[in-house]
């Protein structure tokens, strides 16, 4: 007779009423207490179910491993490892009960930060309304004129319009243009005698990426990255997202410079000025905001633009780094003094009728600054000649928002993304010399990018793939195919990093992803 929980001989043997089973009497008992319930059969089981049985006394035989001193000492060994393996097993668990509760408490601290930042914003929203409630009904007409221009902000002035109702512009005068043709000249005769920097990645390492890191930069509520930029010279990463903030990071130290609020909606586009510290933002909320950065790391608003009436898509910087372009869902693209962000010129095409307006997704200057590619909501992509603002082209095949434009470093190609298809355009002849088709019809082509160099081309959809760029005859090799890790299935935006040696990618997350060398994070981190 054995027992039905420890299957050895029990000393004081019990049979159930209900099931016949067999048991030792205190582990029954114990199981009873805790359950009330049969171990074996899960039915409901009282200590009255249960009727002892009468036995003689049961002499237990001696196994034949304690026969013998060997047999005892393996006996003992195993015991012993099973107590070890046990321990380890526990050592496992606390581990990971202390880091999910570190993780808790991390998150709790986070959240308690974000209330106060929130009631400290709100009240100094409530202070700010109530000022100026007070300070409203006293102001003059010149006086509140002149608040409407303090602290960086333009307003619109009923005087600047004109007859038709629209804003009267100084337009880009001819010490601009002549600074622009100059500038033209000066990179023209650069890029004649550009090389291929030997620092560049080769093909070969870029076929080895990985991924690096991964940042949560922006709010869980609102996830998302729409836009990156990054300036080269401090190796800091720009990105704008849904959740109406710009974030400022440092890739070697992985930390957050700024996070820049003032945004009302989603940050489409941001974009840094040369090496200097000046960074540009452009929101779904119709404005643009120019940022000047201090030596704390801090970020103030210098300039409020507002002089679109739709979405602001795309924001591109001259090769000057004096002037920069907005484009927006309005159908029109602005050209502005930085310094002062004063808007020069505001530029419609009037070769399209008012019935069939083209609303700009995307926008980029042309190497070379006098040329300026804008793609539109109805799949066209337009060149501007920026001196005369006159529209000297048009590339028309995409099916689709032209999500992003990138001109090649060489001046020659320029890359067109739209829900379709990646195509490439000769800047030459002006035609279209391939068509680089990558995912099915339900999933669109977000970013398109060539590198610094102008040797490779990245595009983000579902993935991220990476190509030689070569010639017009030529076949352009993906060389790199790079698996999207949010789980969204949407890459948003990538940047190469100084001479391709990174790629930084956003996604549909909160999440900044940084693909490159293993050997190189390595590097980093030592």
């Amino acid at each position: 007779m054995e027992c039905s929980i420890s299957g050895a001989v029990p000393e004081e043997p019990v049979v159930s009423k209900s099931s016949g089973l067999l048991f030792e009497k205190r582990l029954i008992e114990r199981h009873i207490a805790e359950y009330g319930k049969c171990p074996v059969t899960g039915e409901p089981l009282t200590m009255d179910d249960i009727v002892p049985v009468k036995s003689g006394k049961i002499v237990k035989p001696r196994t034949v491993q304690s026969a013998s001193i060997p047999g005892i000492l393996a006996m003992f060994q195993n015991e012993w490892d099973g107590l070890m393996l046990s321990n380890f097993a526990l050592e496992q668990q606390l581990h990971t009960a202390r880091q999910e509760l570190s993780h808790a408490l991390y998150q709790h601290d986070a959240a308690c930060r974000v209330i106060a930042r929130l009631r400290k914003e709100r009240d100094e929203a409530r202070s700010l309304l109530a000022q100026a409630e007070r300070q409203i009904p006293t102001l003059p007409p010149a006086s509140a004129n002149a608040s409407a221009l303090s602290n960086g902000k333009r307003a619109a002035e009923v005087d600047d319009l004109g007859p038709a109702g629209k804003r009267i512009r100084p337009g880009i005068s001819a010490d601009i243009i002549t600074e622009l043709a100059d500038c033209n000249a000066a990179l023209s005769q650069q890029r004649k005698k550009r090389q291929i920097p030997s620092t560049l990645v080769s093909v070969d390492d870029l076929g080895r990426f990985t991924q690096l890191s991964s940042h949560p930069l922006h709010k869980t509520n609102k996830p998302g990255i729409l836009s990156i930029d990054i300036q080269s010279s401090k190796d800091i990463i720009a990105t704008g997202g849904i959740d109406s903030t710009a974030v400022l990071f440092n890739r070697p130290s992985g930390q957050i410079v700024s996070t820049l609020s003032g945004h009302s909606k989603k940050v489409t586009s941001v974009k840094f000025v040369g090496d200097s510290d000046l960074f540009l933002t452009g929101s779904a909320d119709k404005t643009v905001r120019v940022w000047q950065g201090s030596d704390d790391g801090n970020y103030d608003c210098r300039h409020v633009l507002k002089d679109h009436t739709a979405e602001v898509q795309a924001v591109t910087v001259h090769a000057t780094n004096s002037y920069f372009v907005t484009a927006s869902l309005d159908s029109t693209w602005c050209f502005y003094d930085l310094s002062s962000g004063l808007c020069l010129a505001q530029v419609t095409d009037t070769s399209k009728s008012d019935s069939e307006p083209d609303g700009y997704t995307s926008a980029a200057f042309h190497p070379d600054g006098l040329i300026l590619g804008a793609g539109t909501a109805q799949s066209v992509v337009k060149i501007w000649d920026v001196k005369s603002q006159a529209n000297v082209a048009r590339f028309e095949g995409h099916v689709g928002a032209v999500t992003a434009i990138s001109f090649s470093e060489n001046g020659y190609f320029l890359a067109t993304a739209a829900h379709d298809s990646v195509k490439l355009w000769d800047l030459r002849k002006l035609k279209n010399f391939r068509t680089i088709e990558l995912y099915d019809s339900q999933t669109p082509t977000n970013s398109v990018e060539f590198d610094h160099s102008g040797c490779y081309l990245g595009i983000a959809g579902s993935d991220i793939r990476v190509y030689q760029v070569a010639s017009v005859k030529a076949d352009w090799n993906c060389v790199k195919t790079l698996p999207d890790l949010s789980g969204t299935g949407k890459a948003t935006c990538l940047k190469f990093g100084p001479d391709a040696r990174y790629i930084a990618v956003g996604s549909m997350d909160r999440n900044l992803r940084i693909f490159g060398l293993p050997e190189d994070e390595t590097a980093s981190e030592s």
